[in-house]
């Protein structure tokens, strides 16, 4: 299965990392921004004004909402347990893991899915996986352009020049975005997309609980890639004794071997997840006009909805 291209034209696909754009509206909307009944909506009407500016200012032919089925996948725990973990809502044993995410904010989720379901834009989740896994592989099959809207830093790993696929990083809102090519990887990181996945597991990521090796910062993490090439011509150096590595960095990076060695499975994303059968065609109209307009009046959404009904229109 591709997309990009219906007959003989070139379209191009946005893909929206979901969860991240709903925090962030979620955080950048006032919560006095409620339904008629009291319950706080800023997060609901602050990703349908994300999705109509930048379905206005970008003109995609495609557009998914990609969904975290699993936001912490137990194939990526096993390998690496505290994965995570810090983000963990009451641990316990024998139950699923929850996210703790802001009470008001947990509601407004489903409310999000069922607007999106009504208006017929795309929602893909994968059970077992992550957003990022989805995004990654509806990257890779795709034949034409791609422009991924995310604040997660991870999906750089997915930037190709050759391909079309480039970052789009929201600084404020959505209406300033930081368009990242490989130009702007490189001027930033010293590497490429694929590159940029070895820079992470060395440097590590707090706010995905991944320790990375003590003492080698994104600084010597760009300079050890400069030098070496990549994750495996690094610990390569690290067993050669004329290697100009320091005594210091072959020690850490020697005592990091286990970690090293599992790290790159749970830092790079899935490109093979099995996706179900979906349309992934921007709508110019509601698929469910009723229930677009019950979904207006319970929760009052109706100027953000009028909003993005009319630039889909356009």
């Amino acid at each position: 299965m591709g997309w990009g291209i219906i007959g003989g034209v070139t379209r191009r696909l946005m893909l929206l990392d979901t969860a991240s754009l709903y925090f962030r509206a979620y955080f950048g909307v006032p919560d006095s921004v409620r339904a008629p009944d009291g319950t706080p909506v800023n997060a609901v009407r602050g990703l349908l004004d994300f999705i109509g500016r930048l379905v206005q200012d970008h003109r995609p032919d495609e557009l998914v909402a990609c969904m975290d089925a699993d936001w912490r996948p137990a194939w990526r725990v096993e390998l690496i347990p505290s994965y995570k973990a810090h983000r963990v809502a009451s641990p316990h044993e024998g139950v699923p893991d929850e996210e703790e995410i802001p009470d008001t904010l947990a509601p407004q989720v489903p409310i999000i899915e069922a607007v999106l379901d009504a208006l017929g834009i795309a929602r893909v989740g994968v059970a077992g996986y992550e957003a990022d896994d989805v995004i990654g592989t509806l990257a890779g099959r795709a034949t034409g352009p791609v422009d991924i809207v995310t604040g997660d830093r991870d999906l750089y790993q997915l930037i190709d020049d050759k391909r079309g696929v480039r970052v789009l990083y929201p600084l404020k809102g959505v209406g300033s975005l930081h368009l990242t090519d490989e130009a702007a990887l490189r001027e930033k990181y010293g590497v490429d997309g694929p590159g940029y996945v070895d820079l992470a597991l060395l440097r590590g990521d707090p706010s995905d609980g991944l320790p990375g090796v003590p003492g080698i910062g994104e600084k010597t993490a760009a300079k050890l890639l400069d030098a070496f090439g990549d994750l495996a011509g690094i610990m390569a150096a690290v067993d050669d004794p004329r290697s100009k590595l320091t005594p210091s960095q072959r020690k850490r990076l020697d005592e990091a071997r286990e970690y090293v060695a599992v790290a790159p499975t749970v830092v790079r994303v899935a490109g093979d997840v099995p996706l179900p059968d979906f349309d992934p065609a921007l709508p110019t109209g509601p698929r469910d006009p009723a229930m677009v307009d019950a979904l207006a009046t319970r929760w009052g959404l109706g100027g953000a909805l009028r909003r993005l009904l009319a630039t889909l229109q356009q």
